[in-house]
């Protein structure tokens, strides 16, 4: 099928939640479009943030790597992180190849659209923005904390986070992909500072708002220690609500599998429960509810990207039957 013809269906989000969803989503007949943070500040990509002046590159490397067609060990290569080696340890081969695009092409979106071409990347990889930016969360307690890796660190409840707007620019591939979305898929994904970070752009949430896109939201299974401790389900879209100003989803997608007490016990090691699935709250406020059970148990709680990925291409499919 030609890609004029496959459904449009932008993403955005971060983090591994994000590159395991797209992993099935790639399998499927659609246009896939991957809009990815640039808030984060840590590791090596907030070292290559700083020293090159681009914006951070993991998330991007890590969605690059999960849209791939290409040999496994290439996948491996861009995943490999060095752990000896002076200035070189804790750095991400894949990271490092992103600054050196940059360098080469002169642009880092150009750097990340060539890559993908080597990479045979089944869709579009874009940063929410050209520039990296600097997350702020305002606490309950009305302190402010700067920086995406700091925010969870200092063990208080988060009331926002925020960015200095004028500071920052979207991409405009971005947006137009956004407008030109039959479908436009939010998270898995740290809430505070993988998943809003993106809607705090200028104009992306208001370009979600408008659209007439089916608009679907996927739950994380497990808490975040520091970030959203003992939250709901129907706390993570409320969150959002604050920060848009809006309802924007027509669809929750959710796990409703109990996750197994010894896996529960592990979790809890670091300060992590599961979400709880307040359906009632979640239904009241007009949302449809797809629950399944959605996760895989290996040395760390993943979605089930086959059964995510089914769920929402048949939400896509019967959204653009509607619409035939």
């Amino acid at each position: 099928m030609d890609n004029i013809q496959l459904p449009k269906i932008v993403v955005i989000g971060g983090g591994t939640g994000l590159s395991v969803m797209l992993r099935g989503l790639k399998k499927k007949p659609l246009d896939i479009t991957a809009i990815v943070t640039v808030a984060d500040d840590g590791g090596s990509s907030g070292i290559l943030r700083s020293e090159m002046q681009i914006p951070p590159p993991g998330d991007i490397r890590n969605v690059i790597t999960a849209l791939a067609d290409a040999e496994p060990i290439l996948s491996q290569v861009l995943s490999h992180r060095f752990t000896t080696g002076t200035g070189l340890a804790g750095h991400s081969m894949g990271n490092l190849i992103l600054a050196a695009m940059k360098d080469i092409t002169g642009d880092f979106v150009t750097g990340i659209k060539e890559l993908s071409r080597v990479l045979a990347v089944r869709g579009r990889v874009l940063p929410a923005s050209g520039q990296a930016i600097v997350l702020k969360a305002e606490m309950e307690d009305g302190s402010i904390v700067t920086g995406e890796s700091q925010i969870p660190k200092v063990g208080k409840k988060i009331n926002r986070v925020f960015i200095d707007k004028s500071e920052v620019t979207p991409l405009q591939e971005a947006i137009e992909a956004i407008k030109e979305a039959d479908a436009i898929l939010i998270g898995p994904g740290s809430l505070y500072t993988s998943i809003i970070p993106n809607l705090l752009v200028p104009q992306i949430s208001d370009t979600i708002i408008q659209s007439t896109a089916i608009k679907i939201y996927v739950s994380n299974v497990m808490t975040q220690p520091g970030e959203t401790d003992n939250y709901s389900v129907n706390d993570h879209l409320q969150s959002i609500y604050r920060h848009v100003g809006t309802h924007i989803f027509d669809y929750v997608i959710v796990n409703n599998e109990d996750i197994p007490p010894h896996v529960q016990q592990k979790y809890a090691e670091k300060g992590a429960v599961p979400v709880k699935l307040d359906l009632e709250e979640i239904v009241k406020n007009g949302f449809e509810v797809i629950s399944d059970q959605l996760v895989l148990y290996r040395t760390y709680l993943r979605h089930d990207a086959e059964k995510l990925s089914m769920h929402i291409f048949h939400l896509v499919e019967r959204w653009m039957s509607r619409k035939r």
